[in-house]
């Protein structure tokens, strides 16, 4: 095994850890910052994969906007500090039930019906990774633009920033 391949392990591992730690913690700022160390590995894994422009919009927009909205909501609302209830026994083993079957079925699928195999035309290809070509392909309306993307990433933060007001304004228990 090699230095790559130990790397990829590492990140992985933190990125299982974290989401895991994010999905069974109690307390909800708890939740907020696994989910934040989470997004930061998946980060991570794009830098090691070579794609630092894809890596620089996962902390951005995901680390950088998504979960600094969540915990601003969590700051806001007036139960910032209490325990998450503990969710029903036999939710969690319908949970973790349906999460086995779902692992089993993806595996299933991919043993049969995929094929990871390289084609050697795929090789010749080699795209422009300059910052001049990434602005051009981010702002063009063709076949190949992301414009759209990079306006239902914008509808995202707005839904979340309306979602954070909506939450920030909830009345207090005693209030009327």
């Amino acid at each position: 095994m090699n230095a790559s391949a130990v790397v990829f392990y590492i990140l992985s591992a933190f990125i299982l850890a974290t989401g895991l730690l994010a999905v069974t913690s109690r307390k909800i700022f708890r939740t907020a910052i696994w989910l934040l160390f989470s997004l930061t590995g998946v980060a991570g894994l794009y830098f090691w994969l070579g794609m630092q422009f894809i890596a620089a919009v996962q902390v951005v927009v995901y680390v950088g906007g998504i979960v600094v909205l969540i915990i601003f909501s969590i700051f806001l609302t007036q139960q910032s500090g209490k325990d998450l209830p503990s969710p029903l026994r036999r939710r969690t083993v319908f949970s973790a039930l349906a999460a086995c079957i779902g692992f089993a079925l993806t595996c299933l699928l991919l043993s049969r019906y995929s094929s990871f195999r390289v084609k050697e035309s795929d090789y010749d290809f080699a795209p422009d990774m300059s910052i001049s070509a990434i602005g051009n392909q981010l702002l063009s309306t063709s076949e190949h633009g992301y414009v759209l993307p990079f306006e239902v990433i914008s509808i995202l933060l707005l839904a979340a920033m309306i979602g954070c007001i909506v939450i920030a304004m909830k009345s207090k228990p005693g209030d009327k």
